[in-house]
């Protein structure tokens, strides 16, 4: 629970911070005269790039160690942790030379889910999986779980077994809005 009310926290602040720091009742383009002090110390608690990996693949106490991990850092710590887990975990890598949809291996795979980070398409669409575009960034309404287990679970054409390639969580429960915040009220 500290580590959400934490996230809270801090997303809270980033968006005061932003905010007062883009506002301004001028129009020279004067930046706001007295920003938002910034300074102390700050601790990274989570990372959730790719939701569920760290809980998958990262063995009992590594978790907080993962959390901690600059991204830079992370293949080189637990790469090899996540193969492991991996090829334990999932069937569809159970033969040396095995791959997912993607056409990667389970040294490839997991060096790719070990660095927690979303890449982001600057010229193309920015989605988790479209059905052609993989890994391109993560849009809202993106069903970032079953893409997972379908690349964990799925073989080569995710069609390997089936019962465990799909959340089943088809949609949200709340229509997404067409504009900012996008996210729907809460219950």
């Amino acid at each position: 629970m500290k580590t959400i009310k934490n996230i809270k926290i801090l997303a809270l602040t980033t968006v005061i911070a932003f905010t007062a720091f883009n506002c301004s009742d001028n129009d020279n383009n004067t930046i706001y005269e007295n920003p938002i002090d910034f300074s102390g110390t700050y601790t990274q608690e989570d990372q959730m790039g790719r939701p569920a990996v760290n809980t998958v693949f990262t063995s009992g106490s590594n978790k907080d160690m993962f959390n901690v991990t600059v991204p830079s850092q992370q293949n080189a710590t637990f790469q090899s942790m996540f193969q492991t887990n991996l090829e334990a975990l999932s069937p569809a890598y159970a033969q040396p030379g095995d791959q997912n949809a993607l056409g990667l291996n389970a040294a490839t795979f997991t060096g790719l889910l070990a660095t927690d980070v979303l890449n982001v398409s600057l010229d193309g669409t920015t989605t988790f999986f479209d059905g052609t575009n993989v890994l391109t960034g993560r849009a809202l309404a993106d069903d970032v779980i079953t893409v997972e287990l379908l690349l964990i679970f799925g073989g080569e054409d995710f069609t390997e077994n089936p019962g465990l390639s799909d959340d089943n969580v088809d949609m949200n429960d709340k229509t997404f809005l067409t504009s900012f915040p996008y996210l729907a009220s809460p219950w």
